[in-house]
C-alpha cells in the first residue's frame, strides 16, 4: 500500500500532524502499536497529575490545623477511586484522539509495530506500506539498569496500576519523575526512600534549589540516601531488598516495592533503522536538523525519540515546526525553543532557560535576582512559604537568560517570564509592569528591581 506520508505513533507530534496532513489532502497512515495519545495521555502527564491533584488534597486536609480548620478522625486514602478517576480522564482523552483519527477518510490506522525495510518503505505485521514522506514519533522508555532488569521493579507506568498502596517504597532515582512519586505515595500513607547515585536532587538544577527540594522531601519524612551505588537487588510482589554502598560503607535497605526511576531512553531499538540511512547518536536518538529532518531528507524525528526534548510541550512544537515547513512560512526552527519544564513536586518548580553553571559555562557575564517564597505576603496567605524565585539577566543587553522557580503556583507564573524571552524584551519591561495584587507573580517586578552581580 502507498501513501503520500506514514506517521509513526500516535504521541503527542503524531496525532496533529496526522490531521494536518489529512486536512492538506494527503493520503495518511499512522502505526501505533500501543494506547493511543502516547506517553502523555496513558503513562505520564494526564495519569500523574491526576494523582498528584489526589495527593494534594490527602496532604491539606491532614496539614489544616494551622489554619484553623480541625479534622476529626481517620483520613482513608481509596487507591481504588484514584486509579478509577485516573483511567476515567485518560479514556476521554484517548477516545476522542481514536475518534479523530478513525473518523478522517484520508486516515488509515494500522495496529501494531512498525519496521523499516528501506528509506521508503515499512512493514507492520506482515503487511508492507510505503510513502514519499516518513515522521517518526515512538517515543522512549523507562531506562532500567542491568541490575534490576531480572528482578520485579516497577516504572512509572506500572506504578499507575497498583492497586494497593506500598508499606514501604524504595525509589531508586532522585530525577522528576522519581521525586514525584516519591511525594505522592508519602502522602497516600506509604513509607518511602529515595536512592541517588549523586551527591543531590535535580543535578541539573542550581545546588540552592536542589537543597531546597531536598528539605521540602525531608519535611514529609522521606528518606533520601545520596552517592549510593546499589550493590545488588530482589524484589518480588511484596518484597524488596536493595544493597547499596555510600560513603564507603555497605548499608541494606528493606521495602515493599521497588521503583526505578533512573531516566528514559528512545524507543528506536525496534524500528529497523538499520534498513536505512538514518543516523543516530551515541544513546540511540534519532539526529535531527533545525526542521526535524533526519540524515535522509524526507525523513522526519517528532518528540522524545529525537533527543530535542523529553516533554508534551517539545513534542508539540515539533509538530508545528515540521508543520510550519510543509504547509506554512518555513520559518520556524528547532533552534528558535528556550528549553522549560517543571517538576510537579509540592511546591512545584518551573524551569526555563540557563541556570549559573551554564551561565558559568558560557563565560557570559549576568545578574541575579531572587526572592525567597518566606518573603511574599500571598504565599503567608496561603501558607506554603517553601521555596526560592530566581531570575538571571545578561548584564550586557538587559535580556533575560532564564529563570528557576520552586514555590507555590511556579508552573504557571514563570511563564510571564518565558514570554518575555520570546519577546526578546529587556527585563525592565517587567520590572516596570503593574501585577494584580495579591499574587506571587506581583513579586517579580518587585524582585528585578535591584539585580545584583553574578558571582560565579
Amino acid at each position: 500500500m502507498k501513501f503520500d506520508a506514514i506517521v509513526i505513533g500516535s504521541g503527542q507530534a503524531g496525532n496533529p500532524l496526522a490531521a494536518s496532513l489529512a486536512k492538506n489532502g494527503k493520503k495518511v497512515a499512522i502505526v501505533e502499536k500501543g494506547k493511543f495519545g502516547g506517553t502523555c495521555v496513558n503513562t505520564g502527564c494526564t495519569p500523574t497529575k491526576s494523582y498528584i491533584a489526589s495527593a494534594r488534597r490527602a496532604f491539606v486536609t491532614k496539614n489544616s490545623l494551622n489554619h484553623g480548620v480541625e479534622v476529626q478522625g481517620d483520613i482513608k486514602i481509596n487507591l481504588d477511586q484514584i486509579k478509577k478517576r485516573k483511567d476515567e480522564i485518560i479514556g476521554e482523552s484517548r477516545t476522542g484522539i481514536e475518534k479523530m483519527l478513525n473518523e478522517n477518510e484520508h486516515i488509515t490506522i494500522y495496529r501494531g509495530t512498525a519496521k523499516f525495510k528501506d528509506n521508503h518503505s515499512l512493514e507492520v505485521n506482515g503487511e508492507m506500506i510505503s510513502a514519499e514522506r516518513i515522521f517518526i514519533n515512538t517515543g522512549a522508555r523507562p531506562r532500567i539498569p542491568k541490575v534490576f532488569k531480572d528482578i520485579a521493579y516497577l516504572t512509572h507506568e506500572t506504578m499507575l496500576e497498583l492497586e494497593e498502596i506500598p508499606e514501604h517504597l524504595i525509589i531508586v532515582g532522585g530525577g522528576y519523575i522519581g521525586l514525584e512519586f516519591a511525594q505522592m505515595f508519602s502522602r497516600f500513607g506509604s513509607k518511602v526512600s529515595i536512592i541517588d547515585h549523586g551527591s543531590r536532587l535535580m543535578k541539573q538544577e542550581d545546588k540552592d534549589i536542589s537543597e531546597a527540594i531536598k528539605k521540602i522531601l525531608e519535611k514529609e519524612a522521606i528518606q533520601i540516601y545520596f552517592n549510593a551505588e546499589v550493590i545488588s537487588a530482589e524484589a518480588s510482589a511484596n518484597k524488596a531488598e536493595i544493597s547499596i554502598k555510600t560513603n564507603g560503607s555497605e548499608e541494606k535497605i528493606e521495602g515493599t516495592h521497588l521503583l526505578v526511576a533512573t531516566g528514559r531512553i528512545p524507543n528506536t531499538h525496534n524500528l529497523g533503522i538499520e534498513n536505512t540511512d538514518i543516523q543516530l547518536d551515541e544513546k540511540g536518538y534519532i539526529k535531527v536538523n533545525e526542521e526535524l529532518q533526519t540524515s535522509v531528507p524526507h525523513i522526519w524525528a517528532l518528540g522524545d525519540c529525537n533527543g530535542e526534548g523529553a516533554f508534551t510541550h517539545t513534542s508539540f512544537n515539533d509538530f508545528q515546526i515540521v508543520n510550519d515547513h510543509l504547509f506554512g512560512s518555513k520559518k520556524r526552527k528547532l533552534s528558535d525553543r528556550f528549553t522549560c519544564y517543571a517538576a510537579y513536586t509540592d511546591p512545584p518548580l518551573a524551569r526555563v532557560g540557563m541556570n549559573k553553571a551554564i551561565i558559568k559555562e558560557k563565560g557570559l557575564k549576568a545578574k541575579i535576582a531572587s526572592m525567597p517564597m518566606s518573603k511574599v505576603a500571598r504565599a503567608k496567605e496561603m501558607g506554603e512559604t517553601d521555596g526560592i524565585m530566581k531570575i538571571y539577566i545578561e548584564a550586557e543587553t538587559d535580556k533575560i537568560l532564564g529563570a528557576s522557580f520552586l514555590g507555590t503556583g511556579a508552573d504557571e507564573y514563570i511563564h510571564a517570564i518565558i514570554d518575555a524571552m520570546y519577546a526578546g524584551t529587556p527585563y525592565t519591561t517587567i520590572r516596570n509592569a503593574v501585577h494584580i495584587h495579591p499574587t506571587v507573580s506581583e513579586l517579580i517586578p518587585t524582585m528585578l528591581e535591584s539585580p545584583e552581580e553574578l558571582e560565579l
